[in-house]
């Protein structure tokens, strides 16, 4: 038997989007530093992100003015110590990318001195989104990676798929985490990575859904790894849904940020009439949940494939500087916004639900900490506020790192080796994509936007066939990154149809047809863990 390579470090980082990379960098100085990401660096929910970072810098905006716009948007699931935390740590964390990472912020006057341009987006009540053009994620990624890059103490590996999280309980019921087995994909081999602490920070679920405006990598790793060692997961019911993805057959999900509708871009039907008007006080530009909702039932009545997003309107010269790669994106497809509506569809967007963590990353698994979109930190409640998401990854990443080297466990001297038994090379790859396809398309037609009690028993009876034919597969032949993610987005999968069944009521982003009302018995978390749930 082929013994299991060890490696071992202080910390062990999974992924590197924001959260990972602003964490790693956070406590390099103590010590070394292992950032394990499954694709390239620069792969991540992060690299993606249009719209901005929220926090406080106009005069006329307050932070007891942002807070009020979480919890409202959140309806009523909001944790408020994490929202007011939070809310009240961004203009610094803010500074901070900027000043001692060189995160080019764009700034009202030009040049890097001046003060934050300030957009707005849906659900604020005040221009607060500090951004770079409409390319804020990608530039944060080349900030920090430049950073994490330069940095003695931190090593990056790339194409490292993490099977499963490594473990301990002991008979007296005690239990930890202290690192995880990952397969390289490049040379099929698995090694074990070891840590005093280890960080999940794997992103978010959109490919968990047929229509995602999520990159490839987005396959609910994170969750899925943590529910299968015990660790707690809440409010997985809530998935996001973008409300303008462009609708084009060679656009692959391209996100049509909300900022655009922040700087006067009008929903529209076909005829030209105004989507939203008379349907919501803020018009366009109310809160995503509402407007993926009225997307969605506009196109079952009318029979159309799209809605557009008008913005012909406005200045061609402000929005080819505004939104620099949603104008050329649009325009290589034949599209000019400055001359015609866009058209956009609602998709699969951001997890509000995860992982469930404290303020601080800590989650109830000992040595084990999540931060960004794997985790439910209570900050984004039902629904999640515009560009509250990479203000909750860098706050919850600064918390991490606080407490980082209390809340670690040394791991042990050795390691169960990696044992693949009987297990030989599949044959059968077009059972893992038609599985693949399948748990995609039940979960979008039963699982996604509008639910009923009829369409979520309908995915819990077929998921729970696909999930027994996946395991069969996974334990029969070697595994493969393709098998690896199948295995872990059926299994959210469930996670989220088992959340959405025990919320009997229409809050936020969960609406159903059979329990349209919000009730007042379901102002909680929808948490429970392997113990309490569906077997993993």
């Amino acid at each position: 038997m082929v013994r299991t390579p060890v490696h071992r470090s202080r910390t062990l980082v999974i992924g590197s989007g924001l959260a990972g990379l602003y964490f790693a960098l956070q406590v390099a100085d103590r010590g070394p530093v292992t950032v394990l990401t499954k694709a390239l660096p620069q792969t991540s929910n992060t690299q993606w992100a249009q719209g901005g970072i929220s926090a406080v810098f106009s005069m006329e905006d307050t932070f007891e003015a942002h807070v009020a716009d979480t919890l409202k948007v959140g309806a009523g699931l909001c944790h408020r110590e994490m929202v007011e935390r939070t809310v009240e740590l961004g203009p610094k964390l803010v500074r901070d990318l900027a000043d001692s990472y060189g995160v080019r912020f764009d700034r009202e006057e030009g040049g890097t001195d001046g003060p934050f341009a300030l957009g707005r987006e849906g659900g604020h009540s005040h221009r607060r989104v500090v951004h770079h053009h409409d390319m804020t994620g990608a530039e944060l990624v080349r900030a920090l990676l430049a950073a994490a890059d330069a940095h003695p103490n931190i090593t990056v590996l790339a194409h490292q798929m993490v099977v499963d999280l490594l473990s301990w309980t002991k008979v007296d019921g005690q239990r930890g985490c202290f690192g995880a087995y990952a397969l390289d994909t490049e040379t099929n081999r698995v090694s074990a990575y070891l840590a005093q602490v280890t960080v999940l920070a794997a992103g978010g679920a959109g490919k968990v859904y047929r229509y995602t405006s999520n990159p490839d990598v987005a396959t609910a790793d994170g969750i899925a790894m943590a529910y299968r060692i015990g660790a707690t997961v809440a409010n997985l019911e809530f998935m996001q849904f973008h409300p303008t993805c462009l609708y084009h057959p060679d656009a692959k999900s391209f996100l049509v940020s909300e900022a655009v509708r922040g700087e006067g871009g009008i929903l529209r039907r076909r005829d030209g009439s105004e989507l939203m008007k008379g349907r919501h006080p803020m018009g366009s530009l109310a809160p995503r949940d509402v407007v993926a909702r009225e997307i969605d039932a506009e196109l079952k009545r009318s029979g159309e494939p799209c809605v557009h997003l008008d913005v012909t309107h406005l200045d061609p010269a402000f929005l080819r500087e505004r939104f620099p790669s949603i104008h050329d994106r649009c325009l290589a497809l034949g599209i000019d916004i400055t001359t015609e509506p866009i058209p956009v569809v609602p998709a699969a967007h951001y997890m509000c639900g995860g992982v469930t963590v404290d303020p601080y990353g800590r989650t109830d698994v000992p040595g084990l900490l999540a931060i960004g979109e794997v985790a439910m930190s209570g900050m984004h409640g039902a629904c999640r506020l515009a560009s509250n998401s990479l203000l909750e990854a860098v706050a919850l990443a600064a918390g991490a790192a606080e407490i980082a080297d209390q809340f670690g466990r040394e791991p042990p001297d050795s390691v169960r080796e990696w044992n693949e038994g009987d297990a030989v090379n599949s044959d059968e790859a077009i059972m893992v994509s038609a599985n693949w396809e399948e748990v995609r398309a039940l979960m979008w037609n039963f699982v996604g936007i509008v639910r009923s009690d009829k369409r979520l028993a309908r995915a819990r009876r077929r998921i729970e066939m696909l999930r027994e034919e996946i395991r069969e597969y996974y334990w029969r032949f070697r595994v493969t990154r393709d098998v690896l993610e199948l295995r872990n987005i059926a299994l959210v999968g469930h996670l989220i149809i088992e959340c959405a069944r025990r919320r009997k009521e229409s809050r936020g982003l969960h609406y159903t047809l059979d329990h349209p009302e919000t009730s007042p018995e379901f102002e909680c978390d929808t948490e429970f863990n392997k113990r309490q749930g569906p077997d993993a």
